[in-house]
């Protein structure tokens, strides 16, 4: 098998994650909760994927063709049979067989989609970095007036505001466009392209 692709746990989701992305989760079948502490027994990722067709709960349901992977970075059981995980997304992955074990819980051998580490943010798309950072702030403020101190931020502690990848994608998740049309997005290679993409829909909207 080759170096960039090996059998990756699935979390078939009705959600599109993006690599940099902040990803709250409630586990509470068991088929997940033993693929999750399996994941952070070993310290690895699994992966989340939208659903093609099918339910997230029951029989595997059938899965887009990317998806990304799922870091977690905190996690809680408040009750028995029950984990609150906290995940970022990672770098994106390409299905290229599938496989349902006794229990429902999906495995996937993928590929590794590889995001060329940051893109510059370039001058045209300085005004979707700026005004994104606008909406973050307000998303942020809001939320600790209404919440107070157990408001925990959509959005990871550092802001990529000069990277192209890490500002589409935020903008990807902010903007209440059809899940099909983010998954679409997401499977875009190039960065700029999917900047690019963005801009024309804020300018369409006028929010830039």
């Amino acid at each position: 098998m080759p170096a960039n692709e090996y059998w990756l746990p699935l979390f078939p989701l009705n959600t599109v994650l993006f690599p940099g992305g902040i990803l709250p989760l409630k586990v509470f079948e068991t088929r997940y909760i033993d693929m999750v502490r399996d994941c952070m027994k070993r310290e690895l990722p699994f992966g989340v994927v939208l659903i093609k067709s099918g339910q997230e709960i029951g029989v595997a349901a059938e899965p887009e063709d990317v998806g990304c992977m799922a870091h977690i970075v905190d996690w809680d059981a408040p009750q028995l049979g029950v984990l609150l995980l906290r995940t970022e997304g990672g770098t994106r992955f390409r299905i290229l067989e599938t496989r349902v074990h006794k229990d429902q819980h999906l495995e996937a051998r993928v590929q590794i989609l590889g995001h060329g580490g940051p893109s510059n943010l370039t001058k045209e798309h300085e005004g979707c970095a700026n005004t994104l950072g606008l909406v973050i702030h307000d998303i942020n403020t809001k939320g600790r007036a209404e919440i107070g101190a157990e408001f925990e931020s959509p959005f990871t502690e550092t802001l990529h505001l000069d990277d192209a990848g890490w500002v589409a994608n935020r903008w990807c998740e902010i903007l209440p466009i059809p899940l099909k049309a983010r998954q679409k997005l997401l499977e875009v290679d190039d960065a700029q392209t999917r900047l690019t993409i963005i801009q024309q829909y804020l300018q369409q909207h006028e929010i830039i």
